[in-house]
């Protein structure tokens, strides 16, 4: 058997998976960190393909970090602040700092998390790894899934 490493995102401010949540695979083991792969959830919280497998799988020490501020921001690639239907226009353009009719500006807050770097080692190149992250705007949790 090959192994794999997969991940998956839950949102549990809103009871359901991340979709759209961009993340960034990185390999530590070399002098200087080593970007393996960029990815962005699916609707179910997962991404298509395994973010490593086969002859990439290999012994060492990671790092998915997981771009949840943009995410909560509704930033690049949609998330849980982008998921909005025709009648937010005029909410969306006073985010964005100045509402048509009022000309008010208003200063955009940070969410408390922005990157999330979950840190692990791969022993067992035939293993299957999943790293799951449970995710809300105040806070995270991970564990080793299967």
């Amino acid at each position: 058997m090959n192994g794999r490493l997969t991940t998956h995102v839950l949102d549990l401010s809103q009871g359901k998976p991340a979709a759209g949540l961009a993340l960034q695979l990185w390999r530590l083991d070399a002098a200087e960190p080593m970007l393996l792969r960029q990815a962005v959830t699916n609707e179910d919280g997962r991404l298509d393909a395994p973010l490593l497998s086969g002859e990439d799988m290999q012994a060492g020490t990671y790092e998915i970090v997981f771009m949840a501020g943009d995410y909560f921001r509704g930033g690049p690639e949609g998330g849980a602040g982008g998921q909005r239907d025709a009648g937010d226009e005029a909410e969306a353009d006073v985010k964005a700092g100045v509402h048509a009719e009022t000309e008010v500006k208003v200063e955009v807050v940070r969410p408390f998390l922005d990157r999330i770097p979950i840190r692990f080692n791969v022993a067992d190149r035939s293993a299957h790894y999943h790293v799951p992250l449970l995710v809300a705007p105040g806070g995270y949790s991970t564990y080793r899934g299967s």
